[in-house]
């Protein structure tokens, strides 16, 4: 975790300044929209709003390609809180908790003096004049106030790898002081590419592609499926629990869980052997494109990652395809296992999936996979199963609502 923005070393605590906490949010490919630039942000601040809700009520004002929170009666314990929670939101780059302070020299100078005070090694700083009608230049402010902080506090100035920045932003009414920062999510805010259905196993691949994909911008609910009456329901509590954990980058998430034994039970006893796999997964799509519809939503989206296990062959994928007519976005499909498992490690998903639980795929595992599944073969099997069977698993469904932090 970065360092906090404006912590002494020595003291450990948070200094004091003659200003007004805030926090400071950069944003990312977002400025580059163009002509719809103002639905973006708009969509963003929107999210953020959202996100800290449980904080606190806050302001976002939108300028010059940053947000500026601001709550009322804010204190330095409530914008750090705000900050780390900011960081979870798609579409934020860096939240700097801030100093909003004058805007005139004298005011910079005393709140660059407090923020460095304590500080150990070598220091820059940086300016950024959004305001060119402030007197000084960014050169300008750089120099006068570094040689405040080296008249009083003796550190030496490096430019280049400093242990310290400090950063100054001119804005229209106000200057900004910090310090450090958050990387946040980056990517596009939730929402923005519309709505897509995630079929969510419980392992470690499918939670990693939901990520990647409300990175991109989309909204999704999720689909799990239970082996259930012939299990137990712990592979619903870790659906549950990794939606709840994934909540944070979005809000409003929706788990769908369909108990799927008895429909496993049929596909066993169709005479389906080696292909019983590739046909199961069939049928869950099928359910998943039918829900999906439901909601509202235009892609499914899986785990699939090329070549990861056996059964994950380029013919087989083909295969899953043509069961459906929505898109079947695969945002895992380059990606090896340890690049997986160290995106799951990061989104703090990893320790979820590794819990035990009995996962229905593995009900109708076969000794052998079969990684070339004729489609002609496929449907032959689907033609003795129930026709009404997607249906009746759609409606089958219970909706549950995890809810991040709850």
């Amino acid at each position: 975790m970065p360092t906090l923005d404006t912590v002494t070393p020595a003291a450990g605590e948070r200094t004091p300044v003659d200003g007004e906490p805030c926090v400071l949010l950069k944003l990312g490919e977002v400025v580059l929209k163009g002509k719809n630039r103002e639905l973006f942000e708009r969509r963003l601040a929107d999210n953020v709003r959202t996100a800290v809700r449980p904080i606190a009520k806050v302001d976002v004002i939108r300028r010059h390609g940053v947000f500026i929170v601001r709550t009322k009666d804010a204190d330095v314990a409530t914008v750090d809180a705000l900050a780390e929670r900011i960081t979870d939101v798609m579409g934020i780059v860096w939240a700097h908790r801030a100093w909003r302070v004058g805007k005139d020299v004298e005011s910079v100078e005393r709140a660059a003096l407090e923020l460095m005070a304590g500080r150990t090694g070598t220091f820059a700083v940086r300016s950024r004049r959004r305001d060119k009608r402030f007197p000084l230049t960014s050169t300008e402010l750089d120099r006068q106030v570094g040689g405040k902080i080296n008249d009083k506090y003796g550190l030496k100035v490096q430019l280049k790898n400093p242990d310290t920045t400090l950063s100054i932003e001119v804005d229209r009414d106000e200057v900004f002081v910090f310090s450090g920062g958050l990387p946040g999510q980056g990517g596009l805010p939730a929402g923005m590419s519309g709505r897509a259905l995630v079929l969510m196993s419980g392992g470690i691949d499918s939670p990693v592609a939901a990520y990647r994909m409300m990175r991109r911008g989309l909204r999704v609910d999720y689909l799990h499926f239970s082996g259930m009456p012939f299990t137990g329901p712990e592979s619903i509590y870790k659906a549950y629990a990794l939606v709840r954990e994934l909540d944070k980058f979005q809000g409003g998430s929706r788990l769908f869980v369909v108990p799927f034994g008895k429909a496993q039970q049929q596909i066993k006893t169709s005479g389906a052997d080696r292909l019983a796999v590739i046909a199961q997964r069939r049928l869950m799509l099928r359910t998943g494109e039918l829900l999906a519809r439901r909601l509202k939503g235009t892609a499914l989206i899986t785990g699939d990652a090329l070549g990861q296990v056996s059964s994950q062959t380029l013919t087989n994928i083909t295969a899953l395809d043509d069961a459906v007519q929505l898109p079947i976005l695969r945002p895992l499909v380059g990606m090896d296992k340890v690049e997986i498992m160290d995106q799951a490690r990061r989104i703090r998903t990893l320790t979820i999936s590794e819990l035990p639980d009995e996962d229905c795929c593995t009900m109708l595992a076969p000794r052998r996979a079969e990684t070339k599944a004729k489609i002609d073969d496929l449907r032959q099997i689907e033609k003795r199963l129930d026709e009404e069977l997607a249906d009746q698993l759609v409606t089958s469904a219970q909706e549950h609502r995890p809810i991040y932090g709850a």
